[in-house]
């Protein structure tokens, strides 16, 4: 090979090296097969295709939601102009009397409750508020001792409670707001019977979801501070088979309910809920007296079957001990009237 020959030579083998070193990179940075970079599975490649179809669809639900907002829009002109006497729900508005009434429930027991059983009394003062607004006499609803777990879990889980109308919702206790006079705390350990409601009253509910574990609890404090006390006519009106424990909520509905009808046995009906087999007094009174005649007539004694009538309707079967457990709506420390 001449010597002018050989420079041209070196520079030709050069440049194919310095391709040869290129082509080597790249094929060392693209991802080998098991090396960082895994197959896609199937179910993972539905997810990137139902992915990209909802992004391409995101024009198409935008303008169907403006069309469904128009939509709803002309029907409520429609519905407005066909009304002879104006708004419907104006009209409807105007027939609700409220009432001076005040229903207090009272959470200080927050530290008796884990935090299951705060969120089953969260959920109850949600129905509280929801069955207040829509009564036809809606009371005065004050939450006092508002704090610490219920407060917490009313913060996380219903962030929209700030924005509650027609509601007092006060970290003091009840005792620090309303008069002691007007104060009247709801409790079946009392021995008064509530005949009549007053509506220049403020009565108080205990705010404790405990499976009946705080016998007591609410009459002693109602004691300690001084107040006046009393349960409900149930026992006047009501015979039933279940636990004698009410919720909250319960509670609450059957007094917006005798404020409607004036009718305690109508209220308790209307509220009380089928599993708890209740029965009008009259009725069982009835079935006691023809159990005991045919006690009598076998030779029985009237006394054993009296006894054994009482306790059958004192205890709990197993099935609806377990049907009161599985229900939302759990029961507290508003028990029934024995």
């Amino acid at each position: 090979m001449s010597s002018e020959m050989l420079p041209a030579f070196i520079e030709t083998s050069n440049v194919d090296k310095k391709q040869g070193i290129n082509e080597h990179q790249e094929e060392s940075q693209k991802p080998r097969l098991g090396e960082g970079c895994e197959p896609i599975s199937k179910r993972q490649m539905k997810k990137l295709i139902k992915q990209k179809q909802w992004e391409e669809q995101r024009e198409l639900r935008k303008q169907k939601r403006k069309e469904k907002r128009k939509r709803k829009k002309l029907e409520r002109q429609c519905q407005m102009e066909s009304n002879s006497d104006g708004n419907d729900r104006k009209r409807v508005r105007r027939d609700v009397v409220h009432s001076t009434l005040r229903l207090i429930i009272d959470c200080s027991f927050d530290d008796l409750m884990v935090l299951k059983d705060i969120k089953k009394l969260h959920k109850q003062i949600q129905r509280c508020y929801a069955e207040n607004r829509r009564a036809l006499h809606p009371v005065q609803i004050y939450l006092t001792s508002h704090g610490g777990q219920l407060k917490k879990n009313m913060d996380e889980n219903d962030k929209g409670w700030v924005n509650w109308k027609d509601i007092h919702i006060k970290p003091e206790h009840y005792s620090e707001l309303i008069k002691k006079e007007d104060l009247i705390y709801l409790t079946s350990d009392s021995p008064n019977i509530l005949k009549e409601l007053d509506e220049s009253k403020a009565y108080v509910i205990g705010g404790l979801v405990d499976h009946n574990h705080h016998k007591g609890l609410t009459y002693k404090q109602a004691s300690d501070y001084g107040i006046n006390h009393a349960q409900l006519p149930l026992g006047n009106f009501v015979k039933m088979n279940s636990r004698k424990v009410l919720a909250v909520n319960h509670v609450f509905e059957i007094i917006l309910e005798y404020l409607e009808t004036r009718d305690w046995q109508e209220a308790f009906f209307t509220i009380l809920p089928q599993r708890k087999g209740a029965v009008p007094t009259d009725k069982t009174c009835e079935s006691a007296s023809h159990d005991s005649q045919s006690v009598r007539m076998e030779g029985g004694s009237d006394s054993d079957s009296s006894e054994e009538e009482d306790s059958r309707n004192e205890l709990d079967s197993p099935r609806e001990e377990k049907q009161d457990k599985e229900n939302h709506t759990e029961s507290t420390g508003n028990s029934l009237p024995h």
